[in-house]
């Protein structure tokens, strides 16, 4: 029988001496590391039992000696995110009854009031002992192991139960992806779920090695691949965006990388980053929740995040009627106010297990034995499924409703863009206009960009942005993922350079525009929308 628990797989690399996880110079063999981890556990268990450990910390290995001590000692371990302020940290921990807080160094200042405003022993990370031997404690798949946050990119964090089960389950299934001899190379944050389902995971399942690094960095990626001779890495959201936006260099593709996996990678940054490193890069689709899955089909359109699988649908959330095939013409969707609607696992939760003591979030997700995701899509008449944006990223032009994916797909193939978000912002007398901000790799030309529109067959005139901001760089979670409701709230009042579209093209915005534009909302009644 397969094992179904991380503890399980944990206890397979017991008396493996292959390089097991390497750190900044320092190798652990997977012997080394179950060992490492067995002591954690016994430590734990020492101050009580399925205590609840909360961690501040940066990629460092004592996440990960911690996570497999309680797995293996019957603990859970609460994945605290450390950008997020004091005051929010203090409702996360309490939220999810954090018995014992654990920091790294960097984050002593910001977990000794959270400690002290609830009453909790804290303690450095490095305290934990290395050595200490326990017996490891029976587990089944359906045990508590981890507490992970959502990245919270549309509202409040919620705190998503992840079983054995649910970190075992996609270890072994990208397992099949990785031999012993591979690496496996890990810098997006381990307090989130993607590095640990699609890293950390698959590597103990395989017996690959894994490479972590302290945090995430576009100019040292290709350098750290060379140097730990990785062969598969993870990313999430804008990451390969970022690398691409290094100077390019004739011997990019020369580096034993082989595969690029994860998710949110726009089709044009995925296309680049497997042309210029020389590698397969596969973009999943996925989430904290772990309710919907897709297998990428190599033979199926750009963009395409696969074909809709067993029970999968693309429903109306009002009417919970199936949304009938996308009409595509040159790119360009004919039909959104009918095709684009929220995706649905019709036959289950998969492998969300529930938030944590939060029904009502439990409520919004599961309806009628259904798991809605919150997540817009579309599908050809192939069955080909592709993203269309959070539920919240759904915009009303004129009285059309437009998705901001393909808008966002469409924007980065400008030369010169480096990334692109696009979002809602309020029309004067109804609805929305569309605004983007853009990372441009140099100055913004206008002129050009209003060429480029004009030659867009896949882009409708209410699709065409009337703001365009041009940014240094945008308001992320620590997973990479646009923050759009600090975009949205700030809208054209922004230090950033703002240009808007006129019947001539695009120019810049002025202080005498925006009064105008303000005027306009106060003569439609419209004015409380800018206030609030």
């Amino acid at each position: 029988m397969i094992a179904q628990t991380l503890a399980a797989l944990l206890l397979d690399r017991a008396q493996d001496d292959r390089p097991g996880l390497m750190f900044e110079g320092a190798v652990w063999s997977w012997r080394e590391h179950v060992a490492r981890c067995r002591a954690a556990g016994a430590w734990l268990s020492g101050r009580g039992t399925g205590l609840h450990v909360g961690v501040l910390g940066e990629n460092v290995p004592e996440m990960l000696f911690l996570l497999g001590g309680a797995a293996l000692g019957g603990h859970v371990l609460v994945a605290l995110n450390p950008t997020r302020s004091i005051d929010e940290l203090i409702r996360d921990a309490r939220a999810t009854d954090v018995d014992l807080l654990l920091w790294d160094a960097p984050f002593a200042d910001v977990a000794r009031p959270v400690a002290e405003a609830l009453g909790l022993e804290s303690m450095a990370l490095s305290t934990v002992p290395a050595d200490g031997e326990g017996r490891p404690a029976p587990s089944a798949p359906g045990d508590l192991v981890m507490l992970i946050f959502t990245s919270g990119t549309s509202g409040r964090p919620r705190a998503v139960r992840i079983t054995q089960r649910k970190l075992a389950l996609p270890g072994l299934s990208l397992a099949a992806l990785l031999t012993p001899e591979d690496v496996v190379y890990c810098s997006m944050p381990l307090f989130h779920s993607g590095a640990l389902m699609a890293a950390y995971a698959p590597a103990v399942a395989s017996g690959a090695a894994l490479a972590v690094r302290r945090r995430f960095s576009a100019s040292g990626l290709l350098p750290d691949v060379r140097r730990h001779g990785c062969t598969y890495l993870h990313y999430v959201g804008k990451a390969l965006s970022y690398v691409l936006a290094t100077p390019e260099r004739p011997d990019d593709a020369d580096n034993p990388l082989r595969i690029a996996f994860g998710n949110e990678g726009s089709a044009v940054a995925t296309r680049r980053f497997g042309e210029r490193f020389g590698c397969r890069v596969i973009d999943a689709f996925g989430s904290t929740e772990t309710a919907i899955s897709f297998t990428p089909d190599p033979g199926g359109p750009p963009g395409s995040l696969g074909r809709l699988g067993e029970g999968v649908r693309i429903l109306d959330p009002l009417t919970g009627h199936a949304c009938p095939p996308a009409r595509i013409e040159d790119g360009r969707l004919l039909n959104p106010d009918e095709a684009v609607g929220e995706l649905v696992n019709t036959s289950g939760p998969g492998l969300f297990e529930g938030y944590y003591n939060d029904p009502d979030a439990d409520a919004e997700r599961i309806r009628d034995g259904a798991f809605w995701s919150g997540d817009l899509a579309y599908a050809d008449p192939g069955g080909h499924v592709f993203f269309a944006g959070r539920g919240t990223e759904r915009l009303r032009v004129d009285g059309e409703n437009l998705a901001v994916a393909p808008v966002e797909a469409a924007l980065r193939e400008f030369g010169g863009v480096v990334e692109a978000a696009v979002y809602p912002v309020p029309d004067a007398a109804a609805g929305d206009q569309v605004m983007a901000a853009l990372i441009m790799e140099g100055a913004f030309d206008a002129e050009a960009f209003t060429a480029f529109l004009a030659g867009r067959t896949d882009l409708g005139i209410k699709s065409l942005p009337r703001y365009i901001r041009i940014s240094r760089e945008f308001p992320l979670t620590p997973s990479h993922k646009v923050i759009k409701r600090i975009l949205v709230k700030e809208a054209w009042r922004t230090g950033d350079p703002v240009w808007w579209r006129s019947p001539t093209g695009f120019r810049p915005l002025t202080g005498v525009d925006v009064k105008a534009i303000e005027e306009e909302f106060v003569r439609h009644g419209r004015h409380h929308l800018l206030e609030s």
